[in-house]
């Protein structure tokens, strides 16, 4: 038995892409093949084959316990509308050129509409600190039961409107909102525009200053959170940008950079060479920007210099406090032997007294 999982009718617009799932079951396991058959008269079915169409078709099959396969077309055409076609068989004889198998192809077909994109003009204009984004579709389309804008994965706006025009407001600046938006029609199949509001790179630094101790690895950080994506990172120390560009792998420095993060790597930091203001420079299609890091190193000992601070206050504490009962102790003792004869005296004294009396 063969079989295709996907849906048996399928709208595509230009330039989208296309996947169809076939699955087959039988003992021994059958081959899969696909087929396709155009809608001009005189199309007769041809096979299909992995990188056919000038590498638009992607062919992905697996034979274990049964057999699937996965056909994928991209950047689709008017000339891909038609009839695709999953064969499956298990036959010995099924691809004999002169002998004709015993067991027939089990197929299944599924068919494909490209339909031609519509025009959709789309722009980005600021009045008066907001940002008016547009989209206006031309062209022959079918009927819009709605719209949606879309940031990334976030849905920002949607409507129920049957207008080929739309709109979307930003209250902010172009530096705070840069990005890609797009403008979805709720249309079968669904029509996609985009906004691109495009922007210099508004470079920021992880940490404003960083700290290392002498010998470690010190690392410096960057990133640029506006569209569109950064071209290149230079990195600059103390200021000197046109002097003493720092470059990858030359002394201690190391750079590694990938799209809008870049981050500078110093082994073995020194004292007196590595402290100091270090500059990030990133480049785009739009111009450039900056952010400065300052790098402060300290000393391997400065981490004990507290301890030690506190150890030195204990012996001088200890110290004092032995010193004082060593001078208290002998005193004490000669108030007590003082306090002791006196009192021998005075019972003697009484003593006599009575001894007297009783006589």
């Amino acid at each position: 038995a063969g079989f295709i999982k996907s849906p048996l009718s399928q709208k595509r617009l230009t330039q989208d892409s296309v996947e169809l799932y076939c699955e087959a079951i039988g003992n021994p396991i059958p081959e899969i093949q696909w087929w396709f058959e155009g809608n001009e008269p005189n199309e007769t079915y041809v096979q299909l084959w992995d990188g056919a169409r000038q590498d638009r078709v992607k062919i992905n099959a697996t034979y274990n316990l049964h057999s699937t396969s996965t056909i994928y077309i991209a950047n689709l055409t008017s000339d891909d509308s038609g009839m695709y076609e999953c064969r499956a068989s298990n036959d010995p004889d099924r691809n004999h050129l002169s002998k004709s198998p015993k067991v027939k192809w089990i197929r299944s077909q599924a068919n494909v509409f490209v339909i031609e994109r519509p025009d959709i003009k789309a722009h980005v204009t600021g009045v008066s600190g907001k940002l008016i984004l547009t989209c206006n579709m031309t062209g022959p389309y079918s009927a819009i039961e709605g719209h949606e804008w879309m940031h990334g994965d976030k849905i920002l706006q949607t409507d129920t409107e049957s207008s080929a025009f739309t709109s979307y407001t930003i209250e902010g600046k172009m530096e705070e909102h840069s990005g890609v938006y797009e403008c979805v029609y709720k249309t079968s199949p669904v029509i996609k525009g985009q906004v691109n509001i495009s922007v210099p790179p508004q470079v920021m630094a992880y940490k404003k200053s960083e700290h290392g101790n002498e010998g470690d690895t010190g690392v410096l950080t960057c990133k640029n959170p506006s569209f569109p994506p950064v071209s290149s990172w230079v990195w600059y120390k103390n200021g000197q940008e046109v002097s003493t560009p720092i470059i990858n792998g030359s002394g201690r420095y190391i750079i590694k950079s990938s799209g809008n993060k870049t981050e500078l790597r110093i082994l073995k930091l020194n004292i007196e060479e590595d402290t100091g203001d270090y500059h990030c420079n990133a480049t785009n299609s739009y111009g450039f920007g900056g952010a400065m890091v300052n790098l402060r190193v300290r000393s391997r000992l400065a981490a004990l210099w507290p301890f030690l601070g506190i150890v030195a206050e204990v012996l001088v504490l200890v110290t004092i406090i032995f010193i004082y009962e060593k001078r208290r102790k002998p005193d004490e003792v000669l108030d007590g032997k003082r306090c002791l004869g006196k009192s021998n005296a005075t019972n003697h004294k009484d003593k006599n007294v009575r001894q007297r009396n009783a006589n």
